[in-house]
């Protein structure tokens, strides 16, 4: 790789390696008048401009006075799906709720029938532009969960998808195995059969051995699986090499996340209804609060409390969710403007928590989501002149060029 120096930066954000927590998220560095030289794809020196030691022979690549964050990191979403749910959506403006409609058959189920149909060239190209789009906002990279297939045929086959993806685009992708995401259709009332089927010990070590996946995930709530149910199967996980993310207190109270805490389980996702044991848990356990504004938006339900989760001291990072049924989003910087806006995060804490901590979230704080000597160059340039600005102005796409791993992999000229 040749050597590259990002010059002409307005702001630099110097974000800390994650996972960072409290008061510390607001506490970003901010450099003005900056340079950046990468050298093997890696940060190999930042600080202002004039201070550059020693001369540069290699590439010089302008930022033209914007503003340079590390790459913005979507650490939970359902990609790969096919399909769509637009009538879910108006149903649920009308009134209908997202909990009525999954128990009415719709919802999940929905999406496993679009996906069971679909080939897996099909998947790869019904996320292909997604991920364009993603890219093209900033995102470097980008945790894909299964969870949509609900048999052990079709989970390996949204998994391959994955592995697919990350090879046809400069994305990188972080896969995370989620069968139980729900019961389908052909085991209702049959929980613990589907569970011994999507928990299967040889299923697992398949996937850990071909490495289709780095995690396993279970949506611990009502109206899905409880406690002990999630419990087993995050445990055989573990017994083949899975690490464990949990979807919790989403929909209701169940003790999902004092079950990630226990388990020190990577994340908890969702957190719209934690309680004081369950932010104590998460603590204790070194668990990665992951909360999803755009989810909240999307259904128009309640929050999750962001203050109190950092008020608390658990590292908080947040993600797009983006999925056909109830985030429909595939911006993770509109997500970060609703978590100003409707969470009250200043913007620097909304930029700790999508990168240091997002990458804390998929266990890749020691190479991603900073700017950091050694770190890998994975870039935003933005043509906003600071944070502040580029939180300022929703709706408007203000990524002027995207660096992966020392290349530059998207540029609006």
């Amino acid at each position: 790789m040749k050597s590259l120096m990002l010059t002409d930066i307005g702001s630099l954000a110097v974000v800390p390696r994650g996972p960072i927590s409290g008061r510390r998220m607001a506490e970003i560095e901010f450099i003005r008048n900056a340079a950046l030289v990468i050298d093997g794809g890696r940060i190999a020196w930042f600080g202002r401009a004039q201070e550059q030691p020693g001369s540069f022979a290699g590439q010089r690549l302008s930022a033209r006075g914007g503003t340079v964050l590390p790459g913005l990191i979507d650490c939970h979403t359902h990609i790969p799906f096919c399909g769509d749910r637009r009538g879910e959506f108006v149903r649920r403006i009308a009134g209908e709720s997202y909990l009525s409609i999954m128990q009415a058959g719709g919802g999940i189920r929905v999406t496993t029938n679009a996906v069971r149909a679909a080939s897996l060239d099909g998947l790869v190209e019904a996320s292909l532009p997604r991920l364009a789009r993603m890219l093209a906002l900033g995102v470097t990279t980008v945790e894909c969960k299964s969870g949509y297939g609900l048999s052990p045929e079709h989970e390996l086959k949204q998994l391959r998808a994955v592995r697919e993806l990350a090879a046809r685009q400069p994305i990188e992708l972080i896969p995370t195995y989620l069968g139980a995401h729900a019961l389908p259709a052909e085991f209702e009332n049959r929980a613990a059969d589907f569970l011994a089927a999507i928990a299967d010990a040889g299923l697992l070590k398949q996937i850990a051995d071909e490495r289709l996946a780095r995690f396993i995930d279970v949506f611990c709530d009502r109206g899905a699986f409880d406690v002990q149910q999630a419990r087993r199967v995050l445990l055989a996980g573990a017994n083949a090499g899975l690490k464990a993310k949990v979807h919790a207190d989403e929909l209701a109270q169940i003790g999902a996340s004092r079950l990630a805490g226990e388990l020190r389980a990577v994340s908890a996702d969702h957190l719209e209804t934690i309680d004081e044991d369950g932010l104590e848990s998460l603590k204790s356990g070194g668990v990665v609060a992951v909360v999803l504004p755009g989810t909240s938006f999307f259904l128009g339900i309640h929050h999750a409390d962001a203050r109190r989760i950092m008020n608390a001291d658990v590292p908080l990072a947040l993600a797009t969710d983006c999925n056909p049924g109830s985030s429909h989003i595939e911006s993770l910087p509109l997500v970060l403007n609703i978590a100003c806006c409707q969470l009250r995060l200043r913007p620097s804490e909304a930029l700790a928590a999508a990168t240091a901590n997002a990458a804390a979230a998929i266990d890749a704080a020691d190479r991603i989501g900073a700017i950091a000597i050694g770190h890998q160059a994975d870039l935003t340039v933005l043509d906003a002149v600071d944070i502040d600005d580029w939180m300022y102005s929703p709706g408007r796409n203000r990524t002027a060029m995207v660096i992966k791993s020392g290349r530059v992999v998207f540029s609006q000229t």
